[in-house]
């Protein structure tokens, strides 16, 4: 009689040698992370891309809620520690990371992340980093070598996560300009504040205080609401309901400074995902929101269906829009979004120098529209959540000189709750990650912003 087993089919592959990832719990999350990593490096996808619920993710394997949450959050720190994890793995690696090794890379890196940064036990991310290699005809010859690797490391978590220099997680060529735009003290301390995971921050339509008291939140100097709850979002009191929404308190900013009164047509420029809408909407404006993709206005209409919200949508580009006249305008433009790597880390890591020229031409564009969308006196509020001057600074000044029509209404300490310290000479709004500190690192900081206000004249 034979009694040898069948064998286990391989997960997306004919090979009936090697056995699915569901087998082993928790395997089939690690290498979702791994591939999500390897897919952002190569510029493939963003890992809001790759996470979301009709994305890619979908697509490699059904995951339960815990395990996509899981995968997530290794792909997230691997990337927020990229750099810490890549010195380790090169001082244990005595002959450097193997050519031609695949995703070899990107297994270890998982792994390490794990033992280093989560609470994941060392011989749980060992063994499922070793799984992973050998389901992989390119990197099955390396299973010893990510063993001996990651137990190694498992055995010198101090020597290796401890770091005195914040930059060890931020590519050269950031560290370098933020360097000259800010200066030394204030590169490091926002290098630092990429470091560390950031809390959750709400917008609430109205009841600030209550609402703060039921998430077990802290209302900030803006208005908006900072909590500390891991629960998903869409299971915390209050969102069924539609009483606020998620909305960084830098990205929160730009909208109040609008000053927008109930009646007046106000177009928001690039509008999806839709907070600053949802503001505009919430103070009784009347909102045209623009945005050139029409699926992106979907889930931008539902969001504000959830809040009981209302605006007019239309699909268009915003840098030859023809509507108007408006009010006021709100333009919230592409950019490097170098100003949420804190929440969002891959954004250093896919962003690259050269992405900046034809951003800055675009913003040009942009801004010179919005300027011909106004009424004599109409008001304007142009904001990036980029921290490079070409997006922000640069934008304005040149702005001014090509268009004597337009002038600049400072913003003013207090204002919206602006703190001093947000406000650059030119009275333009300049948030820093490292702003808003805490005794608690994960409740400090915020997101990298950039805001002006302008008017037209007459």
């Amino acid at each position: 009689m034979n009694t040898r087993k069948p064998p286990q089919r391989r997960f997306g592959s004919k090979d009936p040698r090697v056995e699915q990832p569901e087998v082993v719990p928790g395997l089939a999350a690690r290498l979702v992370a791994s591939s999500a990593l390897a897919d952002v490096m190569s510029g493939a996808n963003a890992l809001d891309d790759r996470f979301a619920p009709d994305g890619a993710l979908s697509k490699a394997v059904d995951l339960d809620a815990r395990d996509k949450a899981l995968a997530r959050s290794i792909a997230t720190v691997s990337l927020r520690r990229l750099g810490t994890i890549r010195s380790a793995l090169g001082k244990l690696l005595e002959n450097g990371m193997p050519k031609k090794a695949g995703a070899l890379e990107w297994i270890l890196v998982t792994g390490a992340a794990q033992i280093l940064f989560l609470d994941a036990p060392d011989h749980a991310a060992v063994d499922l980093a070793v799984r992973s290699v050998r389901r992989d005809p390119k990197t099955a010859a390396f299973a010893a070598l990510t063993n001996a690797v990651l137990r190694n490391l498992a055995r010198r978590v101090e020597e290796f996560r401890d770091n005195d220099d914040p930059f060890i997680d931020t590519p050269p060529w950031l560290a370098t300009r933020w360097r000259r735009t800010y200066g030394e003290e204030a590169a490091r301390a926002i290098a630092a504040a990429h470091q560390t995971e950031p809390t959750l921050d709400i917008t609430a339509r109205d009841d600030v205080p209550g609402w703060a008291d039921k998430l077990g939140g802290k209302v900030l100097s803006t208005g908006s609401i900072r909590i500390s709850s891991h629960a998903p979002v869409t299971e915390l009191p209050g969102f069924d309901e539609g009483q606020w929404w998620v909305q960084d308190v830098s990205a929160a900013i730009p909208a109040r400074l609008l000053h927008a009164r109930s009646g007046e047509r106000i177009v928001d420029l690039c509008a999806a995902p839709g907070g600053k809408a949802a503001q505009l909407a919430a103070a009784g404006a009347q909102v045209v929101a623009l945005d050139r993709s029409a699926e992106r206005l979907k889930r931008l209409s539902a969001n504000l269906a959830r809040l009981g919200l209302d605006a007019e949508m239309q699909v268009g580009d915003a840098t030859t829009y023809g509507g108007g006249p408006f009010d006021a305008v709100l333009l919230d433009a592409p950019c490097s979004s170098t100003g949420t790597i804190r929440r969002h880390p891959d954004v250093a890591w896919s962003k690259k120098t050269t992405d900046l020229t034809a951003l800055s031409s675009m913003q040009s564009k942009m801004l010179d529209r919005a300027t011909r969308l106004l009424v004599p006196g109409g008001r304007l509020v142009y904001c990036v959540c980029s921290l490079e001057p070409e997006e922000g600074e640069q934008q304005i000044a040149a702005l001014l000189r090509r268009n004597p029509d337009v002038e600049r209404w400072p913003i003013e300490a207090g204002e919206a709750g602006v703190q001093p310290e947000w406000i650059n000479p030119a009275g333009e709004l300049r948030t820093l990650p490292s702003h808003l500190p805490d005794p608690d690192p994960r409740s400090a900081g915020m997101d990298g912003f950039f805001a002006a206000r302008l008017r037209r004249r007459g």
